[in-house]
């Protein structure tokens, strides 16, 4: 096949959507199918079609601040690589997806989506992510002016398919993990001697209010055992310095740092337990990543939130936003060690199901379907 893919957001391996987008593209690749991806992403490397960003003017900092950038339409870039392609995949509900939605209909080109923005990864840049109307607003505009012009949606989840359903979309919902890469599997890692006789503790994400490490933090504070924990704060965004500001309360100040996916393996690996404690995510690979490898996580049981149904018990789940809650979590995982032994194998078999190979077998079968416009379900 040949498949066009139009992704608004593609840039530094910074974020989850970036980075699942470029293992989906690879993935395609890798299985002979010729790939055009139109980006705002600056490389040599064949297939890419690079659009300009937008410019936000005095925002801009902001915009550098959080990692990413967005995309300026290019009508002649997208009509010279949609009217090749045998599929169109949209990857985002903004400017040069939207562009690219008009053009696809208007050749005829089918198209397939995904839902990988939560309205409450938009809103939390203005601090309000819970506002339950704002947030609803947007799945509506969404819908109205994206969503509404494709058949088929690809939804990393069934939490999301659900919440899609809810608010009135109508289209084929395809439920597909975005997998997890490889190089994420049990090994048998040494901790660095600066942690030797530490339990480490590993949260992954970018660092932003949605995402919610604080509340990991101010747990680790009121743990029995603050004294013995290491954190690790793996990933990177605008809310770095304020988490290093609160870290420094703690014991064992916490390693904030961004790892290329080999080192991230191995932190997964030689840590003793994985905290999740955001409030919004659609499907959260980096917790699939941590219990690939066979981590137990310890999960907020956020109703805006995906991550909470890879909790296989109760004991893996903490009240979301009450750092208490977690901290008696953390405690039962530290004085039962034997739990996180039964666990880790549990976690590892259950892992199995999110393997890239089969989830991309998954989006071959969509595509195949929106060429074809079938709806096997339906």
């Amino acid at each position: 096949m040949k498949i066009a893919v139009i992704a608004d957001v593609l840039g530094e391996e910074n974020n989850g959507t970036t980075i699942t987008v470029k293992r989906l593209i690879d993935n395609l690749k890798a299985r002979g199918h010729n790939v055009q991806v139109v980006s705002p992403s600056a490389t040599t490397e064949e297939g890419y079609h690079r659009v300009q960003a937008i410019d936000f003017k005095i925002f801009n900092r902001y915009v550098k601040k959080n990692g990413v950038e967005l995309a300026k339409p290019d009508t002649e870039v997208l009509e010279q690589v949609i009217s090749s392609c045998d599929v169109v995949h949209i990857l985002m509900p903004f400017a040069l997806g939207r562009a690219a939605m008009r053009v696809a209909n208007r050749l005829q080109k089918p198209v397939t989506t995904a839902f990988h923005v939560q309205p409450e990864n938009v809103t939390s840049h203005l601090g309000l992510q819970k506002n339950g109307r704002l947030n609803k607003y947007l799945y509506k505009n969404f819908y109205r002016h994206f969503y509404c012009h494709s058949e088929y949606i690809h939804c990393p989840t069934q939490f999301i398919a659900d919440k899609l359903r809810a608010e009135g979309y109508t289209a084929d919902l395809r439920v597909i993990s975005n997998g997890v890469d490889p190089v994420y599997a049990p090994a048998d890692v040494q901790k660095p001697a600066a942690f030797a006789d530490k339990f480490c503790i590993l949260t992954t994400g970018r660092l932003s209010k949605e995402k919610c490490q604080k509340d990991l933090l101010k747990a680790v504070a009121a743990s029995r055992y603050a004294d013995k924990i290491q954190t690790i704060v793996a990933g990177d965004g605008p809310l770095k310095k304020q988490l290093e500001r609160a870290g420094r309360k703690l014991k064992n100040p916490p390693v904030i740092s961004f790892f290329k996916k080999a080192d991230l393996a191995e932190v997964i690996n030689y840590c003793d337990l994985y905290v999740h404690p955001s409030y919004a995510e659609i499907e959260s690979i980096a917790c699939v990543e941590a219990i690939t490898c066979g981590l137990v996580p310890v999960i907020a049981d956020s109703k805006m939130s995906a991550a909470k149904q890879f909790a296989l018990t109760v004991d893996d789940l903490y009240t979301s936003g009450e750092p208490r809650s977690l901290a008696r979590k953390i405690d039962f995982m530290i004085e039962h060690p034997e739990r996180r032994r039964e666990l880790k194998a549990r976690y590892i078999e259950y892992a199995e199901r999110f393997r890239i190979e089969k989830c991309i077998d998954k989006m071959e079968e969509m595509f195949a379907d929106a060429i074809a416009r079938r709806h096997p379900a339906s």
